[in-house]
């Protein structure tokens, strides 16, 4: 199935993680990796969208209300790269 990596930057961002946000963030790790990723965006919890404009092949899922996970699948489609975990802004 798929791999996920969490590149450097989100390596520091989950030290500062709520634990919720950082529990849910690693459940959908695990599910990726062990159901793949087209099987994961069926889920409708996680809100798993593409992005648009400067974010343009990059998606998104949602982590709370207001906590999203960007990630990036890499040409082969069995890397998910997630690039960063931010607090959104409404």
């Amino acid at each position: 199935m798929n791999k996920i990596i969490f590149n450097r930057k989100v390596q520091k961002q989950i030290k500062k993680l709520p634990n919720h946000i950082l529990t849910k963030l690693q459940r959908w790790a695990e599910d990726v990796e062990e159901f793949g990723i087209e099987e994961i965006r069926k889920i409708p919890g996680y809100h798993d969208e593409p992005l648009q404009a400067d974010r343009k092949d990059q998606r998104s899922i949602r982590l709370s209300k207001t906590y999203r996970a960007f990630y990036i699948e890499h040409k082969n489609r069995i890397i998910i790269e997630v690039i960063e975990v931010n607090k959104h802004e409404y």
